[in-house]
């Protein structure tokens, strides 16, 4: 069933190019833009299997291609002629790659992407970006806030939002940003933190932590879907915009609530890993802006979204 707000939209079906559809955030976006009845292509490397986007296999349209290769794009692109292109592939996204010097090829490959959809007629190009290009806040983060970038992630990222802002000015298209902080939920990224703690605690193993007293900003990913398929539908919402839930918590709770729902009596190795000398101890996302623009809202609380993140992890990860 369609959201209520959709048709108030006066959007029809749209064709929406997808990069990034095979990710955590990507699968997400893929399965809202299905329900909502938007044709999907889904742009994967060769060779991959893209196992998150099963659930939707028969409903969207998979089309092999290389970022780094304009041929392959503009082929995929003249194939389908899509109205939007959303834009939420990016290498290199975990913390041991955050100052890579190849982060800047994202960018790079974004500014390809965006003038070869531009030149075959897209209309609305969406992409997402981090709250790492602010970098270090005591405060919410504003969209009117400067960038200091810290990391090689954060600068690429701002450089992908130029390249494109830049493109999309001189075409005459709308173009909107969205960064994007903490998610998380099914079929999350090993590694992360929430994802991490849940498998140590299923197998009943330690897990070292810091002492969780950073304030964090947590969005359950199917709200963010929401959100950027909301941005997509919506004619009037360009420019940046901050994808948090605007709720920012003590990671501390968050660690205790996901023990509480699995082992309540397991101990936790807070204090036993120090902070890094570039931790980032406050993560709070402003969210009127899109709130304005779209409507949008979370609707999924952090204890909610907890509950269901553990339970999708019981039935697929292999321990009860």
């Amino acid at each position: 069933m369609l959201p209520v707000n959709w048709r108030t939209r006066g959007q029809d079906k749209l064709r929406v190019f997808l990069t990034g559809g095979s990710g955590f955030l990507g699968s997400h976006v893929a399965a809202e833009l299905v329900r909502r009845d938007h044709g999907v292509i889904c742009l994967c490397r060769n060779g991959s299997r893209p196992a998150r986007l099963d659930a939707v296999r028969d409903a969207i349209t998979l089309e092999p291609g290389d970022l780094h290769r304009r041929d392959q794009i503009d082929a995929a692109l003249a194939k389908h002629k899509p109205d939007a292109l959303c834009h939420l592939a990016w290498h290199g996204v975990f913390n041991v790659e955050r100052n890579d010097p190849r982060q800047h090829d994202n960018a790079a490959a974004a500014g390809t992407l965006a003038s070869s959809a531009l030149a075959f007629g897209v209309r609305t190009i969406v992409a997402t970006g981090s709250q790492a290009e602010y970098g270090p806040l005591n405060g919410p983060a504003r969209e009117s806030d400067a960038l200091r970038p810290t990391t090689a992630y954060g600068r690429a990222k701002c450089e992908a939002r130029r390249t494109l802002l830049e493109l999309c000015a001189d075409a005459g298209v709308r173009f909107a940003w969205l960064r994007v902080f903490s998610l998380y939920g099914p079929m999350d990224n090993d590694g992360w933190l929430i994802p991490s703690l849940i498998q140590a605690l299923l197998d009943k193993r330690a897990l070292s932590l810091t002492a969780g007293e950073q304030i964090w900003d947590f969005l359950y990913v199917a709200d963010a879907a929401r959100a950027i398929a909301d941005v997509l539908e919506t004619p009037t919402a360009a420019g940046d915009f901050n994808l948090g839930s605007g709720l920012p918590v003590p990671l501390r709770h968050v660690i205790e609530a996901v023990r509480d729902l699995i082992d309540p009596g397991a101990m936790l190795g807070f204090g036993e890993i120090p902070y890094r000398p570039d931790q980032v101890m406050h993560l709070e996302a402003d969210v009127d802006r899109l709130r304005h623009a779209v409507g949008w809202r979370p609707t999924t609380n952090l204890a909610d979204g907890l509950a269901q993140t553990v339970a999708w992890y019981r039935r697929n990860y292999g321990c009860k």
